[in-house]
């Protein structure tokens, strides 16, 4: 398993795949009691119109947890490949293809 991981995300050291995954814990968790206080903040309940409370969590959540991934990588040192990470995934969101480079045509 570390080995595929450490494949896709062209990685070498198994500690960095263990760190990796440890960061990716403490934001999933951090993320969850944060939405819980902007939530309450916000004065989002269970009455709030589902519809309100849908778009609301899909905002507040993605962006929580991607500015958490990136403080918790740079904590634990990992803070190039989050951001690389991170790059990826809202140019997969936004679906931005990548730029080819245009090759020359020699006469």
């Amino acid at each position: 398993m570390l080995e595929k991981l450490k494949r896709r995300w062209n990685i070498k050291s198994n500690f960095q795949v263990v760190v990796i995954l440890v960061v990716f814990s403490i934001t999933g968790t951090t993320t969850v009691y944060v939405k819980n206080f902007i939530f309450n903040l916000a004065g989002v309940t269970p009455e709030t119109h589902l519809l309100f409370r849908i778009s609301f969590y899909i905002v507040v959540i993605l962006s929580v947890y991607n500015l958490l991934l990136l403080l918790v990588g740079a904590i634990f040192g990992q803070f190039r490949f989050f951001l690389g990470f991170e790059k990826k995934f809202f140019s997969r969101l936004l679906f931005v293809k990548k730029q080819v480079p245009a090759k020359k045509i020699s006469v």
